[in-house]
């Protein structure tokens, strides 16, 4: 017996994960309450343990009084000094006991108190390993989907990606591995809930941090991110070391470092930009790929005026406003962007006004990319009316007038001329 118990908790601390003092209070809890069930009374029993040799021993106790009126519970002062000489009246005093054979039923609650005691131990691990790691990178394989969860399956444990933690035009399917960021780490009454994102820009961050080993050794700092999941980021990056391109670095020989974050994240491009502690160089930096005339701060409002060539426009503004709200955020004022006809006045209004760090002003900006657009379009392929009958002859009066000879007019109605 004892040997067998020795082997079977040999095999459950390597499968479940569980130190073996914890497989051996599992037992004892087990042991002590399937024998309150075996036996006759209900006795106040407690079971001890010797963890080295795997021995269970099973005592009753019991008060100690001169006169008993509870038999179950008390016992007489002259019997319990039989059993321990220095005892006095109203001690509690125990006594190794044999309860009789376990049955059926006392059987069945000592393994449920077993197998539940080692799922409590096997949540408390599972909590206590993954709350230590929140803000890594794990690596997981994508076991199902459910209620527009994604369950990930890290080491032994179950991980999600619930819906706001997931990337847009990103899908998965079972058996794909992937990798993502340890948002947080809760304790539910099922057990450890572990929750992680695809679209936290700190899993830029970490990517970056996995692929640049001169970020990891603190060569280059990430100032800033600015990341519209599953669509575009841009990442402001600085050197601390004069003789590093902070750039250059994260990019890689021949794009191989950006190119391995992009797959990580499914396509998504990512634009890297020189940091500057002066918002106008910053600015111009994180509005590439578009040319700037001219950048002119507003520091009481924290406002940027940007201006751009005519033809520049559209691409500064980005896709529905996109490169302007992204710059917004990443260097932290509001950005409005404007041609340089239309500041001169030749041109319609086109307001790039872009939002504040929240993104909520996109709008602005998309209405600005559609209006320069369109204004391209119509100047460029437009053609050139007809003159109408009547602008014709008031350009004849004009002449006319100019040279000193009457003119003549002929008037024209939809449906029929008359000459005068």
């Amino acid at each position: 017996m004892e040997s067998n118990l020795r082997i079977i908790l040999q095999q459950l601390e390597a499968e479940k994960n569980v130190d073996r003092d914890t497989l051996i209070e599992a037992i004892r809890s087990a042991i002590e309450s399937a024998a309150r069930k075996s036996m006759m009374h209900a006795a106040d029993v407690t079971v001890e343990v010797d963890s080295e040799k795997v021995e269970f021993r099973v005592f009753e106790i019991r008060r100690v009084v001169d006169e008993v009126a509870e038999p179950l519970s008390e016992i007489l002062l002259e019997e319990a000094r039989k059993l321990n000489p220095d005892v006095e009246l109203g001690n509690r005093i125990k006594f190794e006991t044999q309860p009789r054979d376990f049955g059926r039923i006392a059987a069945q609650t000592a393994k449920q108190v077993i197998i539940q005691k080692i799922k409590d131990a096997e949540r408390d691990n599972i909590y206590d390993e993954f709350k230590n790691r929140e803000g890594e990178v794990l690596t997981g394989v994508v076991k199902r989907q459910l209620h527009g969860n994604v369950i990930v399956m890290v080491d032994k444990a179950e991980a999600i990606i619930p819906p706001r933690e997931q990337a847009v035009r990103e899908s998965f399917r079972p058996g794909d591995r992937i990798r993502a960021l340890l948002m947080e780490v809760e304790k539910t009454p099922r057990g450890a809930l572990v929750v992680l994102s695809r679209s936290s820009p700190d899993l830029v961050r970490a990517l970056f941090e996995l692929e640049v080993p001169e970020i990891f050794d603190g060569t280059i700092d990430i100032k800033a991110i600015a990341r519209e999941a599953g669509s575009r980021t841009k990442v402001a990056v600085a050197s601390n070391d004069p003789n590093v391109d902070p750039v250059g670095a994260c990019v890689g020989m021949k794009g191989s470092r950006v190119r391995a974050v992009v797959e990580e994240l499914s396509g998504e491009k990512i634009d890297i930009v020189r940091w500057s502690d002066n918002p106008v160089e910053l600015c111009g930096h994180a509005l590439n790929p578009a040319d700037i005339l001219d950048i002119v701060l507003d520091e009481e409002n924290k406002t940027v005026l940007v201006t751009v060539p005519h033809d520049q426009l559209s691409l500064a503004i980005g896709k529905k406003g996109q490169n302007a709200r992204l710059a917004s955020r990443l260097i932290g004022w509001n950005i409005d962007i404007r041609s340089d006809l239309e500041l001169s006045g030749k041109a319609p209004p086109a307001a790039g006004k872009d939002s504040e760090g929240d993104g909520s002003g996109g709008a602005p900006a998309e209405s600005a990319e559609k209006t320069a657009g369109e204004s391209q379009d119509a100047s460029a392929e437009a053609p050139e009316k007809p003159k109408s009958g009547l602008a014709e002859k008031a350009e004849a009066v004009d002449a006319s007038a100019e040279s000193g000879a009457p003119a003549e007019v002929t008037t024209n109605t939809e449906s029929e001329s008359t000459e005068g």
